[in-house]
């Protein structure tokens, strides 16, 4: 055991120090960061996260299975992981972008599917023909779900949750938007319920910018690594 008054061996001091460096970076500079490396962290941010966002709105727009699922904002996240180790970002920094960007590639195609409608879908009359879920039977935000049928009878594969409510009743009509081109699924008509999960995406985002230029400041280091 170390006396009271006795200091660290050098060597230890040295290891946590390499330690720190490959967890949270280097951050080689004292005081500021410098004024270009700041630069390069809010590109590398907002490129990122405009690929990854841009990839979603494509997939949306478009329909392509892999782009509305995310796959393509993936592929930049992995890229974006990349590039950090390249510039020796600290682990940790490098983990937290990742995660970020992730959730953001995953969340950017569903929550813009309410824009496209918006842009593009036809509301049209609908009618209940049963209703299930609730706060008693554990669905999602205890959420009623109205299964519905057009005027010709037709039932609609997805069922509604937007402006289905407790007091909704099978005969009841209810206002659907569709896509015209099929891209995505029909939803109800319901002020304000796209909002949140826009919200989510917008955190998100504004959240991988600020990882990215943390990391990338953090990466700077004065001399080669040993």
């Amino acid at each position: 055991m170390r006396g009271p008054g006795r200091r660290p061996p050098v060597g230890d001091s040295g290891v946590m120090a390499h330690v720190r460096a490959a967890v949270w970076g280097p951050a080689e500079f004292v005081g500021l960061p410098p004024r270009w490396l700041l630069t390069e962290g809010v590109l590398v941010g907002i490129l990122a996260t405009g690929a990854i966002i841009g990839l979603g709105i494509a997939g949306v727009w478009t329909g392509r299975p892999s782009l509305a699922a995310g796959e393509g904002g993936l592929v930049i996240v992995a890229a974006l992981a990349v590039y950090l180790l390249i510039t020796e970002a600290g682990r940790a920094l490098v983990g937290l972008v990742a995660v970020l960007g992730v959730c953001l590639a995953l969340l950017t195609p569903p929550s813009l599917a309410g824009l496209v409608l918006v842009h593009r879908g036809e509301v049209r009359s609908v009618v209940v023909t049963s209703v299930e879920g609730g706060p008693v039977a554990g669905t999602e935000g205890g959420r009623y779900l109205c299964s519905v049928a057009d005027r010709a009878g037709v039932p609609l594969s997805t069922r509604i949750w937007r402006g289905c409510e407790r007091s909704t009743r099978p005969g009841d009509a209810l206002d659907v938007v569709y896509d015209p081109d099929g891209v995505v699924p029909p939803r109800g008509v319901a002020p304000g319920t796209d909002r949140g999960p826009l919200l989510g995406a917008a955190a998100l985002a504004a959240g991988l910018v600020a990882g990215c230029v943390l990391a990338v400041v953090r990466s700077f280091r004065l001399s080669p690594a040993p």
